[in-house]
């Protein structure tokens, strides 16, 4: 009996004949997570990756696993010889190793690859249910919500297994192309490159900052909000960029009550000038429908305007409870709630317009000197890799 941990995949496999590139990049991404724990050996039998490590690492192999997007279930299984005796005796290992203690239900759930084995799937379930249940007494059966499910998997191999965890689902990073996050040091944002790299996408971050009007910490928060998103999103690079002359222009030249409008239509036209130099298709902000002043339908459409691509808005109709949730999943929440301002904070107004017209921000705008504003802002680019 061999000890192995199983990877099983779930949109990957209704890829067709992409099916081979999206399975290859999971498995790339789950290698690269696991070899400093270190492992063996790994193979693909019928649609599963199937890793042997040592079993005192399970839990570690487990934990690290569980962040790779693709996966549908990690199992802890034993691979025995296809026949009862074996199979039963696995069953017995697993059950007399985890569920001794106290009284349980559980239920016999077979997936039978290879036909030609002796036993059809019901049959096999109610064999082994049956010599379960008179091996040990304090297991009873319940076929609708049981305590444990003894799975088993007939293929060149029989596994038998009981523990089984949720993996993230999605799709491999870098299957869905390359996009651009609007990075700030909130909780939104971080949660958006997270839903979007569950989506496929590889994300890469744009952090808008105004120092000295904002601190050196703020800065450094976000680099660590983007620090964390990258034990799920993979390498990623930061481009850092200081917006405090454009605020100071804006201040000196337009109404302040359209600052955060004609800021962010600023940071639109900058990741516009990234996006065309390293190749992003998109951009992904953190934005949820009437959240905020700048959040409103007339808001975010005079906004977009000012984008050259696409904007994905994965929190759209997300209410702030399920976006904080998702933070403390994913372990941004503590450092997002660290009390340093970024610059849409520091120059917010204080009555900003909630409703604008395009053609009075255009009018704004005929005040600035948008290129040459730009063109300084992107002179104090610094990139970190993370």
């Amino acid at each position: 009996m061999e000890s192995l941990l199983a990877i099983s995949f779930g949109e990957l496999f209704l890829k067709g004949a992409n099916r081979k590139y999206f399975f290859d990049n999971a498995r790339k991404h789950i290698l690269a997570n696991i070899k400093n724990i270190g492992y063996e050996d790994t193979y693909v039998e019928s649609a599963k990756l199937y890793i042997k490590a040592d079993e005192n690492k399970f839990d570690a192999l487990v934990k690290e696993i569980e962040k790779v997007f693709g996966i549908a279930y990690i199992d802890e299984v034993y691979k025995v010889n296809k026949n009862i005796d074996d199979i039963f005796q696995a069953a017995k290992y697993t059950i007399n190793k985890d569920y001794k203690d106290k009284n349980y239900t559980f239920k016999v759930e077979t997936t039978r690859v290879d036909k030609s084995f002796e036993y059809d799937s019901p049959k096999l379930n109610a064999h082994l249910g049956d010599l379960l249940l008179d091996e040990f007494k304090n297991l009873s059966v319940d076929i609708h919500n049981p305590d444990i499910k003894v799975y088993v998997d007939i293929k060149n191999n029989a596994y038998v297994y009981t523990k089984r965890h949720k993996g993230l689902g999605g799709l491999p990073i870098g299957s869905s192309g390359e996009g651009l996050l609007l990075l700030s040091g909130g909780i939104d944002s971080p949660v958006a490159g997270f839903m979007m790299a569950k989506r496929g996408m590889m994300v890469n971050a744009v952090h808008f900052h105004s120092y000295p009007f904002t601190s050196k910490q703020a800065h450094q928060k976000a680099e660590d909000l983007a620090r964390l998103m990258s034990q799920y999103t993979g390498p990623l690079k930061v481009f850092s960029i200081n917006l405090a002359n454009i605020y100071k222009e804006i201040a000196t030249n337009c109404d302040r009550r359209e600052t955060t409008i004609l800021s962010r239509r600023f940071m639109m036209r900058i990741s516009n000038k990234l996006a065309d130099k390293y190749g992003f298709k998109a951009f992904i902000t953190g934005e949820s429908l009437g959240q905020v002043a700048s959040q409103t339908l007339e808001s975010i459409s005079v906004i977009e305007d000012s984008a050259n691509y696409p904007i994905l808005r994965p929190l759209i109709g997300l209410d702030k409870q399920d976006i904080i949730n998702t933070a403390i999943d994913i372990g941004t929440y503590d450092k997002s709630i660290e009390a340093y301002d970024d610059c849409c904070s520091i120059f917010a107004p204080d009555k900003p317009v909630t409703k604008p017209k395009l053609k009075y921000i255009e009018r704004s705008e005929e005040n600035l000197n948008i290129e040459r504003l730009v063109d300084e802002a992107l002179e104090t680019i610094e990139i970190i890799e993370i």
